[in-house]
Order: C-alpha cells, then structure tokens, then sequence
C-alpha cells in the first residue's frame, strides 16, 4: 500500500486561495518599501556554512539547517546551510558586491527562511521574510524610516500594532552598571525569552550564565517594569480586546529617557545609547507635528488610520548577535502572537566578510505570521478569492471555437479570462463559475452566434442581458 503522501512538521502547502492572500501581503508590503526608494535583490536559499555560523548567537546556530549532501564531492566542496535569515546573506552579498553598489544601498528582499525550531502556533521551519534595510550610512534618519514604514505598512494591512523599541546599547550601559560587563551577551539571550518563559526562569537562566546574585538582584527594576513607557500613539479605528497596556496613554519621551540617563551615569555607552534614543524620539515627534497639524488633516488622504504605538521596552534583547544599536520588534494588539516584525541596527556585520565599518539598519516582516493574524481578524479583502472576470460556457464544439476567438480579445484589453475547456452541461459549468467565484459568465449558443453576441450572465444577481463585444468590454471594465 503506497504510504500516505505528507510534507515535514513546520511546513505548510499553500492553495490558490492562500495564495491570492500571501501576494496581497507581498505587494502591500513591496509597495511601501518602493516608497522610499528601496530596491529589490534576491541570494540563494543555500550559503556556505562559514558564512551562517556564528552569526546568530549559539540559540541560533542551533537552529541551522545543514545540507548533507550537495552533490559534490565532500573533500573538496565546502559545507552548505539553508540561510537562517536574510540579514547575514545581506551582508555577505554587500561585500561580494561592493564594486556594483552605491552607498548607501537601500535593499528589500522577500524570501523563505529556514529554521530548525520546535513547530507551534505562528512558529514554522520554513516561513518568509520581506526585509529592507538601508546601509553605508550611519545616519537615524535610518531608524525613522523603519518606523514609518512600519506604521504604514500596518495601517494599509488594517493591523493595529505597538513597535517596542529599544538600544543595545542600553543593554551594554546596564551590564556595566550591575557589575556584569562582560556578560552582555548572556544578559540579552535570556533576558530576551523573558515574554516566553517569565522572570523566575530568566533569573534561573542568568544564574547558570554565571551572573552572580548581586548582579541579577541589581537587574531586577528592568525585568519586573513593566513595558508601559508609551512614546507616540495615534489612533484611528477603536481596538477592541487589546492586550496592550499602552492603549490609550501618552508619555513624554525626554523624561523617561532622562531617568535612564541619570540609571546610567558611569556608563559611557549606555549614555551614548539614550543620546541615540533621544534624537531617534525627536525625529518621530518632529514629522508627528507636521502630520497632526490642522491643514494636514484636512487634506490628508489618509483614512481609517490604524492604531500605532512606540514603546520604550528595556527587556527587548534582539537574541542576535549583531545588533548594535537601536532594535525594534513590533506586536498585534489584537491576537495573542509572537513578533511580527523585528530588527536594528549593525554597526560591523560586514566585517566579518572583509568589509569593516560599514554601518546598516533593518527591519525584517514575518509574512507567515502576518497572514495568521489577518486570517484571525478577518482582514482580508473578500476580492481576493479569483482574478478571472468572466468565464466563457458554450453548447457545442463551434460555439466553442467561436468563445477562444472572442477570449483573445478581451485578454488584449487586459481582462482576465477563461473559457471552459469542453460543452458540456451548462450546470457544470455554472458550477465551476461559483467554485472559483467568478462574477460574470458569458454564455454561447446558436442564437447568441447568429447575433455575433454573447448572453452576458452576472452571477451574483442571476441577470442577463445580451451584449456584443464592445458592450462586454465596457461591463467587465466597469
């Protein structure tokens, strides 16, 4: 008996209907990026394994894919991965490219990813990822760019989000403070899981990182805070159920940052942190004071405006590696889900592949989890189940032949088409019509060829009307 056929855990098939879905995510997403001048590029799925180990902390290179065999001969081939994301392959083709590029080089790149993880809700081993970033510049301009492509991607999407945010920096600052300097890089993987595994296994985890007990009682303000440190909220359509205690606060962001000024005094990088927040805070209020202003508003074209918050978060890590700088995650309000977008700044990631001092910031879309929260809202447009505009149903072989001429036509006008492929019962083609929601039917008999016409049938309504060819143009278009 032949074995029943499947795909491996943490893999999904995607029908057409999945797909009409993931393309309405993509090109929403595309056409942000396209705004502010980001430019597509595409790597191979497979990297060599030097240029992926390493990268992402030891959380991460566990979570490698190797290829065992590539089809080589293993002496003299180097050892393959799947990539783990888009970032590192970035920088990897940013080196390899230098010559080519013109900096800074604003990229966006759309692709699968792959991980070896444990499979769970919104959680896949194989899930997309919609990247842009921007690098050769050190400029926050950089930062503020991620943040309105964040706010307007989800507004189109009609997702209301917070974008927590936060400096590695920062982090660095608070290492030294509590006396743990030199295990920053501790601090951030466990301190990172802490919305995964709550702070008695995060102090567990500290300790078996070898943070003594003064210096995880010296972090407990941070862990135990909680993220309500609201920096700029606008509110469009009302959230209903959001988990968010950021709804509906205000804060001034100069004199939350001033109290972590003052945390950090003896810290020179943890100072250097808050400077980087403070101008990335005066950037976002600075455009918030443009568009908030009466005329704007009166001739914004911009509607149902989504809710947008910025919170400042001391426990976001970022659990890689090359983050330096600022580091985003943002979050549903609505639905109980992971991150569904992250990423930062990276002051040296091309040094590791000969490129020193090139600095860069990006941000990175879970597509795959953007669906599930968009399926779980109800948020799709309903259009999005068929692209064919009118199917042709015929009675005969000659009718048949007469509807392929006809189809020709209005597939030069731009109109999708199709034409059932055999005259067989009229019910079965109607059906076919419903099944891929087709709206408009254009049926031919005897008669309708006598006319040089066609019945025009709208499905939603049951009317007919019978039309010629200009006439059926102008219906479809319209």
């Amino acid at each position: 008996m032949a074995q029943k056929p499947s795909i491996p855990k943490g893999t999904r098939d995607f029908g057409q209907v999945e797909m009409a879905r993931r393309n309405y995510i993509f090109d929403t997403i595309k056409g942000v990026f396209s705004l502010y001048g980001f430019q597509q590029i595409e790597t191979p799925a497979m990297e060599n394994i030097g240029t992926l180990m390493g990268k992402y902390g030891e959380e991460g290179d566990k979570l490698l894919f190797r290829i065992q065999n590539s089809g080589e001969k293993a002496a003299l081939a180097p050892e393959k991965g799947l990539r783990y994301d888009l970032t590192v392959p970035f920088a990897r083709y940013v080196v390899q490219h230098r010559e080519e590029l013109s900096f800074p080089f604003k990229r966006y790149q759309i692709q699968p990813v792959w991980r070896a993880d444990r499979p769970q809700k919104g959680r896949y081993r194989e899930f997309y990822q919609c990247d842009v970033d921007v690098i050769g510049s050190d400029s926050l301009l950089g930062e503020l760019e991620l943040i309105q492509i964040v706010e307007e991607v989800y507004r189109r999407l009609g997702i209301n989000v917070c974008l927590h945010i936060n400096n590695r920096k920062i982090l660095a600052g608070i290492a030294e403070v509590i006396g743990a300097p030199d295990k920053i890089v501790d601090i951030t993987v466990a301190i990172d899981k802490l919305d995964k595994i709550g702070v008695e296994a995060v102090n567990a985890e500290l300790a078996e990182r070898g943070l003594t007990d003064e210096a995880i009682k010296a972090l407990q303000p941070i862990l135990t805070t909680p993220s309500q440190n609201v920096l700029r909220t606008t509110t469009g359509r009302p959230i209903e159920q959001s988990s968010s205690p950021a709804q509906g606060r205000e804060n001034n962001p100069q004199a939350k940052l001033a109290e972590l000024r003052e945390y950090l005094a003896s810290s020179e990088i943890g100072l250097k942190g808050v400077a980087e927040m403070e101008e990335i805070f005066e950037l976002v209020e600075s455009t918030k004071t443009l568009l908030d202003s009466d005329d704007h508003r009166q001739s914004s074209v911009l509607k149902d405006e989504s809710h947008f918050s910025i919170e400042l978060d001391l426990c976001l890590a970022r659990g890689l590696n090359y983050y330096t700088g600022a580091i985003f995650e943002v979050k549903a309000l609505d639905v109980q889900m992971g991150s569904i977008t992250g990423g930062g700044r990276y002051d040296n990631l091309t040094g590791i592949f000969g490129l020193p001092g090139v600095s860069g910031v990006g941000i990175s879309f879970g597509a795959d989890r953007i669906y599930d929260v968009l399926t779980e809202l109800d948020l799709f447009p309903k259009e999005l189940q068929s692209t064919t505009q009118v199917l042709f149903a015929t009675f005969g072989a000659e009718e048949l032949r007469y509807a392929l001429g006809w189809a020709k036509e209005l597939r030069a006008q731009g109109i999708a088409v199709e034409v059932y492929p055999e005259p067989t019962k009229m019910k079965k083609q109607m059906s076919y019509a419903d099944a891929k929601q087709i709206p408009f039917v254009a049926i031919v008999g005897s008669d309708e060829m006598a006319q040089n016409k066609v019945m025009l049938k709208e499905m939603s309504s049951g009317n007919q009307q019978l039309v010629d060819l200009p006439e059926l143009v102008k219906s479809l278009k319209g």
